[in-house]
């Protein structure tokens, strides 16, 4: 399965970005092969929507599970709406998630962590 991980670098040794629709990059890894891609988050310095817009590129890369930091209530919904599996809570390195992953340590999101417009702060 692919997963959506937010990353602050673009190789599994960053770190797990903790916002979602502003993180710097989005790393697209096959959890068994491991294997990725990197997406730069052309949506970060967006004024407004940049959760939604992120979330659609996501879903469009056809993953079925997203590991974050935290995630607004747009960006869930969207995900949510595409028939994917969130997880939040989530730090450390991206190679270190996706084992967790692998390993069913995460425990997947009920609701947003966050509220609206949280990431423009930082």
């Amino acid at each position: 399965m692919k997963i959506g991980i937010t990353s602050t670098g673009g190789n599994l040794d960053a770190n797990v970005d903790q916002r979602f629709g502003r993180c710097k990059y989005f790393l697209i890894v096959d959890a068994e092969s491991m294997e990725f891609e990197v997406l730069s988050n052309e949506n970060a310095m967006a004024y407004g929507g940049a959760g939604i817009q992120a979330a659609q590129t996501i879903a469009n890369k056809g993953v079925g599970a997203v590991v974050t930091g935290n995630i607004g209530p747009n960006a869930f919904q969207t995900l949510s709406a595409a028939g994917m599996k969130i997880f939040t809570g989530v730090s450390g390195t991206i190679k270190e998630s996706v084992e967790k992953y692998k390993k069913g340590e995460l425990k997947e999101t009920e609701a947003p962590s966050v509220g609206s417009h949280s990431g423009m702060r930082g």
